[in-house]
């Protein structure tokens, strides 16, 4: 089963420290065991567009829709056999030390 994992700021986390940040390793072993699909950083919210259509009018809004201080800075697509196992790899991710990871289960298109 895919779940998706959004890597989200916190500001109220630990500092980031690069020297900590293993993400390599962390890939590196889910694809040993074929698990990962793909993953990459995001730009920060400043460079967000939001597309709304309304009444057949395309409205262009710089920036994120929700004014936040917490973003999602990345993701990551994994395939495991469930949830208890994808919760187990996000808790291994190196950014959940330093800011949070959202697991979210795919839900395809019947």
């Amino acid at each position: 089963m895919e779940y998706l994992l959004f890597i989200v700021s916190d500001p109220a986390a630990p500092t980031y420290v690069p020297e900590e940040d293993n993400v390599e390793e962390w890939v590196t072993d889910l694809e040993q065991r074929g698990a990962y699909r793909t993953g990459n950083r995001l730009r920060p919210p400043t460079d967000a567009t939001t597309v709304t259509v309304r009444d057949g009018t395309t409205i262009l809004t710089d920036g994120p829709f929700a004014e936040s201080k917490e973003w999602i800075a990345g993701f990551d697509l994994i395939d495991v056999d469930n949830l208890d196992e994808a919760l187990e790899v996000a808790a291994k991710h190196p950014m959940a030390r330093f800011g949070r990871v959202e697991v979210r289960p795919v839900w395809p298109f019947e």
